[in-house]
C-alpha cells in the first residue's frame, strides 16, 4: 500500500534530519540571542549599580567566547535530556515542563561558573542576573519550539503526517480499536496499513476494513517491508495465551508496542492517559533506562572509547608482530554478529586462533581449545585481543558494557530452549557484560544459557552506577589475567 494514500505523509519518508535540525538551530539562535541580551543586561542595568555611572557597551572576547561555546553547552544539555529523542511525536505540555525544567538547571550551572564572579553592588543583584537570564532564555527558547512542535502537531491531528501502524488481531477487539482509531476527533497519527492475524480462521472480520498482510509468523518481514513504526495489538481474550509469543518477537523491532487495555488493566490503574481525545492504549516501553542516563551512556562510550584507544595504540606493534609470528593468516579477525534489534554486524578483534579454525562449522572456545594460537591465549587472558571491538562502539554498532554479541547460529540454538533470550536484542552488544563478569566466557549452549540469567538481571537493573562497576571489575579481570 502507497504510503500517500489518503493524503497522509509517512514520516519514515520525510526527512528527520530536516525536522530535527529546525529544532537544533531553534536552539542555538535562542542561546546566541539570549547570552547576547544577557550581556547588554548587565552593561545597561548591572554595572551601573555598582559604579555609578553609565557604562561603555563594548563587545569584548568575553563576549565572543560566550557566543560561541554557551549554545553549544545548551544543546549538549538538550541532548542529555533526550529533547532531541522524537521530534515528530512531541506533547506541547511536556515540552513546556521540559524546557523549564532544561532552563532552570542550566541556568544554574551558568550562573556559578560564570556570573557569580560579575561585578555587583549587592546581592540582590544576583537575584537578579538569575531571573533575568532564565526569562530571556526560556521566552526565547520556548517561542520557536512551540510553533515547530505546534505546526508538526496539527498536521498530526489532520492526518497531513502518519505513523505507518500495524494491526495484531482480526475479529471483534481489532474492529473495534480500528474504528475507534479512525472515528476520533483528531487524528491519533496512526496511519493503519493492514493487519495480522494470530489464530488462523477462513475468513477475519477486519477484512472488511483493512488489507491481511500475513500471520505472526511472518511478523518481522511485514514490519520492514511497510516500514511499520507503531504496532497496536488487539487481539481477543481467547488469543492471550499467546502475547508472550507476540512481544518476543517485537522486542528485537524498533517499533512502538501499544495494546488495547482489558478491564484489569483499567482497574489496576495500568493505562494512563497521553491524548483526552485519543484512544486509551498501553504502551510496552522498550526503555530500560531514563533517557537522560542512556544519553550519558552514549556519550561515555564514544569518550571513553577514544581515550582507550590512545592508551593501548602503544600496544599495537607489539599485538601486530605478535599475532604475525604466532602463525600465518591475517592480523585482524572480522565475523558477523548479531547487534540491537537483530541487526548484523562484523565484529573485529585481533586473530587469537589459526586460519580456518571453524572450517568444520561453527564452535565456542574453550580452555583447552588446541584452535588457539600461544599468543592468542597469551591475548586472551587479558582481553587484548578484543582491542578493536573500540572500533564497533566507535561506529555505534556496541557499547562498553551490554550482553556479548553472539552468531545468529548459536542465538538460534539458545531461543529454541530459551526464548527469553531475544530481550537482549533489545540493548547494543558490548564489549564487556555483567553474565561475563559474573560467568565468564562459555564454552557450550548450556553455559551460555547459564550466563543468559546475569545478561537479564543486567536489564532490569541498567543505568550509569551498574555499567561503571562492571568496567571496574572488567579492569580488575585485565589486570588479573583471568581470561580465557
Amino acid at each position: 500500500m502507497d504510503n500517500t494514500e489518503g493524503g497522509k505523509i509517512n514520516p519514515s519518508k520525510v526527512n528527520r534530519k530536516f525536522q530535527l535540525a529546525k529544532y537544533i538551530i531553534s536552539d542555538l539562535l535562542s542561546a546566541a540571542s539570549s547570552w547576547s541580551l544577557f550581556y547588554l543586561f548587565r552593561k545597561v542595568y548591572i554595572e551601573p549599580q555598582k559604579f555609578g555611572y553609565p557604562i561603555d557597551i563594548k563587545l569584548d572576547t568575553q563576549f565572543f567566547l560566550g557566543l560561541a561555546f554557551i549554545p553549544i553547552f545548551w544543546l549538549f544539555l538538550y541532548y542529555v535530556s533526550g529533547y532531541y529523542r522524537d521530534v515528530f511525536r512531541k506533547s506541547r505540555l511536556n515540552e513546556l515542563w521540559q524546557t523549564i525544567g532544561n532552563t532552570f538547571l542550566g541556568v544554574i550551572i551558568l550562573f556559578f561558573s560564570l556570573i557569580l564572579d560579575d561585578v555587583i553592588r549587592s546581592y540582590s543583584n544576583y537575584y537578579i542576573s538569575f531571573l533575568a537570564l532564565f526569562s530571556i532564555h526560556f521566552i526565547l527558547t520556548y517561542i520557536p519550539r512551540l510553533i515547530i512542535t505546534t505546526r508538526t502537531t496539527h498536521k498530526v491531528h489532520k492526518g497531513v503526517l502518519g505513523f505507518n501502524t500495524l494491526l495484531i488481531g482480526s475479529n471483534e477487539k481489532a474492529v473495534e480499536a480500528y474504528l475507534d482509531i479512525k472515528n476520533q476527533p483528531r487524528g491519533s497519527g496512526n496511519f493503519i496499513v493492514g493487519f495480522v492475524n494470530v489464530n488462523d480462521k477462513p475468513r477475519y472480520k477486519l477484512e472488511d476494513h483493512l488489507p491481511y498482510l500475513g500471520s505472526i509468523d511472518n511478523l518481522k518481514m511485514i514490519i520492514e517491508q511497510h516500514h511499520i513504526e507503531e504496532v497496536i495489538i488487539a487481539i481477543e481474550s481467547t488469543e492471550h495465551d499467546r502475547i508472550n509469543r507476540i512481544i518476543n518477537k517485537l522486542i528485537d523491532t524498533n517499533v512502538i508496542i501499544k495494546a488495547i487495555p482489558s478491564m484489569y488493566d483499567i482497574l489496576t490503574g495500568r493505562v494512563r492517559m497521553s491524548s483526552i481525545l485519543g484512544t486509551p492504549l498501553i504502551q510496552i516501553s522498550h526503555q530500560l533506562m531514563p533517557v537522560w542516563q542512556e544519553n550519558i551512556k552514549t556519550a561515555m562510550d564514544y569518550i571513553l572509547t577514544v581515550i582507550a584507544l590512545v592508551i593501548t595504540a602503544p600496544l599495537f606493534p607489539f599485538l601486530i608482530l605478535g599475532v604475525k609470528i604466532s602463525s600465518r593468516g591475517p592480523v585482524f579477525y572480522s565475523h558477523e554478529r548479531i547487534g540491537r534489534y537483530g541487526k548484523p554486524f562484523n565484529i573485529y578483534k585481533f586473530r587469537s586462533m589459526y586460519v580456518n579454525a571453524e572450517k568444520n562449522g561453527p564452535e565456542l572456545s574453550s580452555k583447552t581449545d588446541d584452535r588457539i594460537t600461544p599468543f592468542g591465549r597469551f591475548m586472551r587472558k587479558a582481553r587484548l585481543d578484543e582491542i578493536p571491538n573500540f572500533i564497533n562502539v566507535l561506529k555505534g554498532e556496541m557499547s562498553l558494557v551490554g550482553p556479548r554479541p553472539e552468531r545468529k547460529y548459536f542465538i538460534d540454538l539458545i531461543t529454541k530452549i530459551n526464548p527469553h533470550y531475544v530481550h537482549l536484542l533489545k540493548v547494543k552488544p558490548g564489549i564487556t557484560s555483567w553474565g561475563q563478569v559474573k560467568y565468564g566466557y562459555a564454552e557450550n549452549v548450556d553455559q551460555m544459557i547459564d550466563r543468559l540469567k546475569y545478561d537479564l538481571i543486567y536489564l532490569d537493573n541498567m543505568s550509569i552506577f551498574v555499567d561503571l562497576k562492571i568496567l571496574i571489575y572488567t579492569f580488575l579481570t585485565i589486570l588479573k589475567r583471568t581470561g580465557i
